[in-house]
């Protein structure tokens, strides 16, 4: 049976729980890694900003210097799942991002900046894109528009939902059938799988964002 939190009379879910968990987390990282800046950092200093300036430089490569108003919404994404998704392989512990809310959760953010900025860009010309070059094309080209940006917060909460879910029921099988040993191999994978994940999540969210300020639209 999953964990559940109880509070007043109602039954937070599992996947809810642990993502309170990954931002009480982070949120004492980030006070621990800042309450006293130094120019030589600690060690918690250290490491954070290391990860800050790569997720940064990987911002700046993939959107160029004008997404960079966009970094604390992708920093804060890739943050979160990494966490969620490495928390996982703790014994004891469930990655919210083996959830399909949780990942719906955070597609839609992603779907709906997608959008909000592209008419913040272009005005309602962005529309045009749905439309397509000439007018007796749009019963043809409305509805292939809309089903192909309807589908990236589908591809991006099932692309984390099934690699994340999947790697937790194989952890779990296998710590049932040989406890020992044998899991240590699972797990450096787990790891590897997280990181590719989040950064595949990442990469996606910046590349919709950035094409819907692209001047083709």
């Amino acid at each position: 049976m999953h964990p559940l939190l109880f509070l007043e009379n109602h039954y937070v879910p599992a996947q809810v729980t642990y993502g309170w968990f990954v931002v009480a987390l982070l949120t004492v990282l980030a006070f621990l890694a800042t309450r006293n800046l130094q120019v030589y950092p600690g060690r918690i200093q250290n490491v954070m900003e290391v990860i800050i300036d790569g997720l940064h430089s990987l911002l700046v490569d993939t959107m160029g210097e004008h997404g960079k108003k966009f970094f604390p919404l992708i920093a804060t994404l890739g943050l979160f799942i990494l966490t969620g998704n490495l928390i996982g392989i703790i014994p004891g512990f469930e990655s919210p991002t083996a959830n399909i809310n949780t990942n719906a959760a955070m597609a839609l953010v992603v779907f709906f900046m997608t959008h909000i900025v592209g008419v913040m860009t272009h005005g309602f010309k962005y529309l045009k894109q749905f439309l397509g070059p000439v007018w007796w094309l749009i019963p043809l080209m409305l509805p292939i528009e809309i089903i192909s940006h309807l589908s990236r917060p589908l591809s991006l909460t099932f692309r984390l939902f099934g690699n994340i879910a999947g790697e937790d029921i194989v952890l779990l099988v296998v710590l049932l059938l040989v406890p020992l040993i044998v899991p240590l191999p699972i797990m450096f994978l787990m790891i590897f799988t997280s990181v590719v994940q989040t950064l595949v999540f990442m990469l996606l969210a910046m590349m919709y964002i950035s094409g819907a300020m692209e001047e083709g639209h």
